[in-house]
């Protein structure tokens, strides 16, 4: 039985509605700020975490129908306030003004500041009010975790694994935007970037978590976590192609938007390595472009073809199916539960072959 998206949801809900009482004694406007961060959560997403968090439980002896059930969704379900902090905090060092075809959380704030005509800079509150949301999300991710109801011996099993997802990710983030200051080009600095930004908590982890909720033996969380890092790379590598060549009307972003935003992705790691092999002034073109936030769609276009020419993009698809057929080797021979593993499987080829 996968995680439904829709008792995901109910879970981030009532968690929400608990919270309420509570935020509304604050007073001013923390009640529709906080209304902001549940549309925020509430509006689509993929629930990826949560649902490789229930089926690796499912896989290492979980049982949907036990009293546990519960409990493990609302453990499983708490991922999504940290993918929320992430992509809140991301967008706002991006400075990206869409996500799921909505405008990002700060950019709402932003320009609720200025049609109030309010005092002071419109971005910078905007700025200030989503950091803050963020941080909330965080801080409630640990909540809605703590007040699962996993118990005591669960709890003390997960907390290793929840404390080392929520530093990869803030490691994997500074990493990132040290990539973008230019500071290392390599293909193996790009990786490392994916590997602790998104790699880890959104696959391996939530993979691991769900193995420890069900006191899973070792060698079969090292296996979790082996597959989990493969997928967790691919799933990326997809989102940087996504990046460039996806469709707007699907991905909820404007297409282009890593180059605009000077993303160092392994894409781009690949195409600067093969142009100053292949071709100078490919590689010129690219690192002139990277971080012109006003690029043109016709550049944008270029650009397109000469990833395209230079093979960047083919490689890019070599690694992908490089890195799944590794991950789909390792669940085969793992002790995970046949059924649980069929299901990890299609999930594994959905995320790493999509197209949104």
């Amino acid at each position: 039985m996968t995680a439904p998206v829709a008792l995901v949801e109910s879970a981030l809900a009532e968690f929400f509605h608990s919270r309420r009482d509570q935020v509304a004694r604050v007073g001013g406007g923390y009640r529709s700020a906080v209304a902001d961060l549940e549309a925020f959560v509430l509006r689509g997403g993929k629930r990826i975490r949560p649902s490789f968090g229930w089926m690796a439980w499912l896989g290492a002896g979980g049982d949907h129908r036990s009293p546990q059930a519960a409990s493990v969704l609302r453990a499983c379900a708490s991922l999504e306030l940290i993918q929320a902090c992430a992509l809140i905090h991301d967008d706002i060092i991006d400075a990206s003004l869409t996500r799921r075809g909505f405008p990002t959380v700060h950019v709402g704030f932003t320009e609720r500041h200025r049609a109030a005509g309010w005092s002071g800079s419109s971005e910078r509150f905007g700025e200030s009010a989503a950091i803050l949301l963020g941080d909330l999300a965080l801080c409630w991710a640990d909540d809605m975790l703590r007040e699962s109801g996993i118990g005591h011996e669960a709890m003390g099993r997960v907390s290793p694994v929840w404390s080392a997802m929520r530093t990869e990710v803030l490691g994997g983030q500074l990493l990132d935007i040290e990539a973008e200051a230019g500071l290392d080009e390599s293909v193996e600095a790009a990786m490392q970037v994916n590997r602790y930004k998104t790699a880890a908590y959104t696959v391996e982890r939530p993979l691991q978590l769900g193995a420890v909720l069900a006191g899973a033996p070792e060698s079969l969380v090292d296996a979790y976590r082996s597959f989990g890092t493969d997928i967790g790379l691919a799933f990326q590598l997809r989102d940087d192609l996504l990046g460039v060549f996806g469709d707007p009307a699907v991905t909820g972003k404007p297409s282009g938007d890593d180059i605009r935003e000077g993303k160092r992705t392994v894409l781009m790691a690949v195409a600067l390595q093969l142009a100053d092999r292949d071709r100078p002034d490919a590689g010129s073109l690219l690192r002139s472009s990277l971080g012109v936030v006003d690029l043109t769609e016709d550049t944008i276009e270029i650009i397109r073809t000469v990833l395209i020419e230079l093979g960047a993009v083919a490689d890019v698809e070599r690694r992908i199916s490089e890195l799944t057929n590794r991950a789909l080797d390792t669940l085969k021979t793992s002790a995970v539960e046949p059924h649980a593993a069929a299901q990890l499987r299609a999930m594994s080829i959905a995320a790493t072959q999509r197209t949104y």
